[in-house]
């Protein structure tokens, strides 16, 4: 069973970012106005596309799992620091304290991995 629920703990935490990494694609020059409005290059969508997108295939594969996880946790406290500070408007701390919970998510990906059915574990047998 703890296989089971790791395996689908796994594919719920990086659904949100597999679907944000192609939103991003098909919004592209909508999502670089939004992030220079914040003061933030453009040219900066492209690495967080790959993240969104790469790290997420990763971490439900189970392949490379504390590496992905660790980035995407970094990924998280940034995106919460630089995009959601306005503590006023209740939107922007909902998601601040959204991306604050995932970064813990990911932080526990780090330090525990993943595990039975991962491609890690199969690679390390």
């Amino acid at each position: 069973m703890t296989n089971i629920a790791d395996l689908v703990g796994r594919i719920l935490i990086s659904s949100l970012f597999l679907l944000n990494g192609i939103f991003k694609i098909n919004n592209y020059e909508g999502t670089i106005g939004w992030m220079e409005s914040f003061g933030m290059p453009g040219i900066l969508l492209i690495p967080a596309i790959i993240l969104e997108i790469l790290g997420p295939v990763l971490i439900i594969i189970g392949y490379k799992t504390k590496l992905a996880a660790g980035l995407l946790s970094l990924f998280c406290i940034a995106t919460a620091v630089i995009f959601h500070i306005n503590f006023e408007d209740q939107m922007q701390f909902t998601s601040f304290l959204k991306n604050i919970a995932l970064a813990g998510g990911f932080l526990i990906l780090f330090v525990n991995g993943a595990k039975g059915f991962s491609l890690d574990n199969k690679l390390n047998k």
